[in-house]
């Protein structure tokens, strides 16, 4: 093979383009990268950057570190080089690892790092070896640079380390020589061997295995290293020791926790936060409470002593207390996701956690009122939650004194921290602290009132986690004394004029309307005259979370909005931001996901502001789809966003839910149609589009069935497809909705229509599979039933045939479901299909009686089927009949005595 040699005129003109990009206009740099675009069609290319990386020594070592970072970014092409570019390559990379100049060394470790990853070490063996042996170098620099490289692939691919090559593994010669390695006297490699080592713990490595009691012992000396970057790795093993081999910390457990005790309050944040995420690993994991368990008057005081503000988050976060005023960056806002609701049912208190009818509004996760990065603070504050949960009111007692001495402490970290703490555990230790909340919700409410920002914001967050129990409409006392007092201490929050305080106030005030629900309705007035001034004060950021807020309000009181005063109050802000805003701007989307709430619960009420935004919600699919078109066309484009395309929908579904058949003359003059529009949606390569697509279909139905109906043959073939047993997991909520939209129609078209007779086979031949299929998600089981059901109602003649393979499953599947008219449809449908086909129920006798009795109030005409049914089985063979019914469980057997005389 010859080797690789590079072309002068090649040569100079890449090197060329280096020098050139380091000009600063932007029209020079959008040139280059074309450019290096254009280079990297050249088989020859990465060799040409080795070449000016390792031998280029006239250039200066700026330039040539471009070239290795160009490398790195290109690495991948070594896969389809000839032979001769990748050795060449391959080669260069080692050689510049040695080159004299620190700035050289450090671009070709990580041209190293990145090829070894790609070529994997089994196929280029050299390498590893060559960084192995440098460990054994009298030269310290380089000792530490092949280390550093080591451990950043162990970090990045221990799998791929941990391989055989030719007849041998490297890490059987490795991990003992990491092992020696963490007693060198520098502290650089005493901290890279620890690394090393801690990677491999997660992938169940042999190699390391092997060595787990010298392993450990390591770490044990180790534990009081002088270096905090040492101790932070050794805290970092223990934890993927713990989550990985718990059974081997267990025996040293003792000394283990009083390490990490100590290490969680190191002066040093890095080692503190590590030793914390080992508390949060070890309650996270069940199994291993009996071990926590007598480490608890130890753990829970350390962890409420890190949940106070280090100096470095107070830096960064005590800023100007009135900053309402203040624009925000558009950095300081995280992407949200938006649209689809899947729809799903609830189940019976009984039957375990339901589905959500549709996904939960974003709200800030628990911990993410505070600082932007994970930290010390939040890791306590996370782990808290999980040890509440673990030991409830046995925690409490643990922490009662520490608590009150925190709250009313002089000293305001340490009361923040205390409401912190309030906060983090209200779910786990609930019961335990409802004694005590007669006292702490009024002393919350006070505190709303504290001149430090930081103090009432995380009292909004905490006040937002008790909302469960401020809500309950125990009596009116109860409502005088917290329920009134919570809402207008947080409506007051929601105006306040700090920002952060402003987004605390908002969200928690948010999560009170979910609890308080109807509850809320004779309060609407001052509520919606507190959001409305907030849309004139909000910034950008908070005015995404003020969206959020007045969409859960609508969803919270229903159609108590309907009040011709409460529409006067909300509609002008809300059309005035739409005025405001063009179609492609990202702020749209979270508005018409709030009106999609607003205009359900305002039903006819919203009348008057249809037109526009009917008309919008056609443009802007229209657009979205043509742009889709030309993506297909040339995938060169960028891929539209989907978002805009997946909200109009849902607001669509929205404005159809309230308006119903008011929507007839938008839709006959809409264009390009909508229908045909959505007949396009329905085939949307993207799910999140279908999903809500289907969506639409469904609650078109319900409302408008005379506008869907001509229709209907090219949107039910596409139903039909979309059934699928076993959907990707990505596909869940497209196919959950198909599933249920198929009930509404079939409802729709009524008792044996000719026209829907042609699709009942070809569905049917979908859902069953679906129905007994073992791995289905449970949520599209019970849609799957409810349309099976529906669609046995209506053509039970075609559908009745069978009953026999499905009656089983289908009684599975819905038996835990709470009443609903949704359940009741398709338990008349049950029934009909039995009384068309007795015997395709004998099998399945059990299931069927065991979840009639699971009702607690089945409508009458549904209840009289039952009876007659049941009264009808014991007719026909009493001796038979009294026979199966004694082998039932005796609560089934006395509900069906007690009910139904049988």
């Amino acid at each position: 093979m010859h080797p690789w040699t590079p072309q002068p005129a090649g040569l100079q003109e890449i090197l060329q383009t280096i020098h050139e990009s380091t000009a600063t206009s932007t029209a020079v740099q959008r040139n280059i990268t074309q450019k290096l675009n254009q280079f990297t069609r050249s088989p020859e290319y990465i060799a040409y950057l080795a070449y000016i990386l390792s031998s280029m020594l006239q250039e200066e070592d700026r330039i040539r570190t471009i070239a290795g970072f160009l490398l790195k970014n290109n690495a991948r092409y070594i896969l389809q080089a000839p032979p001769e570019v990748a050795e060449f390559v391959k080669a260069a990379v080692l050689q510049a690892f040695n080159d004299p100049s620190i700035m050289i060394r450090n671009a070709a470790s990580q041209d190293i790092v990145t090829f070894l990853g790609v070529l994997e070490p089994k196929n280029w063996p050299e390498c590893l070896q060559q960084l192995v042996n440098a460990l054994d170098s009298a030269d310290l620099d380089k000792q530490e640079a092949a280390f550093n490289a080591l451990e950043k692939a162990c970090e990045d691919y221990p799998r791929k380390m941990d391989v055989e090559i030719s007849g041998t593994r490297p890490l059987d010669y490795m991990v003992p020589k990491f092992l020696m390695l963490s007693e060198h006297p520098s502290a650089k490699m005493r901290s890279h061997a620890v690394a090393c080592l801690s990677y491999f713990v997660p992938v169940n490595c042999q190699s390391l295995y092997v060595h787990i009691d010298a392993f450990i012992a390591c770490l044990f000396k180790r534990a009081s290293d002088d270096d905090p970057s040492v101790r932070r790795h050794v805290c970092q093993a223990l934890v993927l020791l713990l989550a990985a081999r718990p059974e081997k910390l267990m025996p040293e457990m003792e000394n283990v926790a009083e390490y990490m005790l100590y290490s969680t309050k190191d002066k040093n944040e890095n080692v503190a936060l590590e030793a914390c995420e080992f508390w949060l690993t070890f309650a996270e994991d069940s199994e291993l409470t009996p071990y926590l368990h007598p480490l608890l008057e130890k753990v829970a005081p350390v962890l409420l002593d890190c949940m106070i503000y280090g100096e470095d988050d107070l830096l960064w976060l005590e800023g100007d207390a009135e900053d309402a005023a203040v624009p925000d960056k558009e950095t300081d806002i995280k992407p949200r996701h938006y649209g689809g609701k899947s729809h799903g049912l609830e189940r019976d208190s009984n039957g375990g956690e339901g589905d959500a009818p549709e996904a939960p509004k974003q709200k800030l996760s628990a911990y993410d009122e505070m600082s932007t990065e994970w930290n010390l603070r939040k890791c306590a504050a996370a782990a808290l939650d999980v040890l509440a949960v673990r030991f409830s009111a046995e925690l409490l007692n643990v922490l009662l004194g520490p608590l009150k001495d925190k709250l009313w402490s002089t000293d305001w970290l340490q009361r923040e921290s205390g409401i912190l703490a309030l906060g983090a555990m209200a779910e786990g230790c609930i019961e335990a602290i409802e004694p005590h909340l007669p006292t702490l919700i009024p002393y919350l409410i006070n505190t709303l009132n504290d001149p430090k920002p930081l103090v009432r914001s995380i009292t909004c967050w905490t006040l937002g986690r008790y909302a469960s129990w401020t809500t309950q409409p125990i009596s009116d006392e109860h409502k005088s004394q917290y329920f009134i007092p919570t809402m207008e201490g947080l409506l007051r929050m929601v105006l306040d004029g700090n920002k952060r305080v402003q987004e605390a106030g908002c969200s928690a005030f948010a999560t009170l309307e979910e609890d308080a629900g109807p509850e809320l309705a004779p309060y609407l007035e001052p509520v919606l005259r507190n959001l409305v001034v907030a849309f004139d004060r909000y910034q950008h950021k908070n005015m995404l979370i003020l969206y959020d807020a007045v969409g859960t309000l609508a969803d919270a009181v229903g159609r108590a909005l309907q009040n011709p005063a409460y529409v006067d109050i909300l509609m002008p802000p809300l059309t005035n931001r739409w005025a405001k805003l063009k179609d492609d701007d990202d702020d749209l989307i979270p508005l018409l996901e709030c009106l999609a709430s607003v205009t359900i619960a305002m039903g006819q009420a919203f009348l008057p502001y249809a037109p526009p935004v009917f008309e919008r919600c056609t443009n802007i699919i229209h657009t979205s789809l043509l742009q889709y078109q030309q993506y297909q066309q040339n995938p060169e484009l960028d891929e539209p966003d989907k978002s805009f395309l997946v909200v109009a929908l849902d607001l669509l579904s929205g404005l159809t839910q309230g308006l119903g058949m008011a929507l007839e003359p938008l839709i006959r003059a809409s264009h390009p149609n909508l229908l045909s529009l959505l007949t396009v949606c329905l085939k949307h390569p993207n799910a999140p589009v279908r999903q809500s697509a289907y969506a639409l279909v469904g609650d078109m139905a319900m409302g408008c069935f005379m506008l869907l109906r001509p229709h209907m043959p090219g949107i039910m073939s596409e139903l039909i497809m979309q059934l699928d047993p076993e959907p990707k997991f990505e596909f869940i909520s497209a196919s959950n909705n198909a599933a249920w939209s198929v009930g509404e129609v079939a409802l729709r078209y009524g008792r044996d229509d000719a026209e829907f007779q042609q699709w009942v086979n070809p569905l049917i031949a979908r859902l069953v599979p679906i129905l007994l299929h073992p791995k289905a998600p449970r949520s599209l089981h019970e849609n799957a039933a409810v349309s099976i059901g529906r669609i046995g109602l209506m053509h039970p003649a075609l559908v009745a045939p069978h009953l026999a393979e499905f009656a089983q499953a289908w009684c599975q599947a819905l038996y835990e479901i709470r009443d609903n008219e949704e359940k009741d449809s398709a338990f008349r449908g049950l029934c009909v299909l039995v009384q068309t086909n007795p015997q395709g129920i004998a099998k399945s006798l059990l299931w069927f009686c065991n979840s009639i009795v699971r009702w607690n109030q089945p409508s009458p005409e549904l209840n009289n089927m039952f009876q007659t049914l049941l009264q009808g089985f014991k007719a026909h063979d009493a001796a038979g009949w009294a026979a199966q019914v004694a082998s039932f469980p005796p609560a089934i057997q006395e509900r069906l005595a007690t009910r139904y005389g049988v």
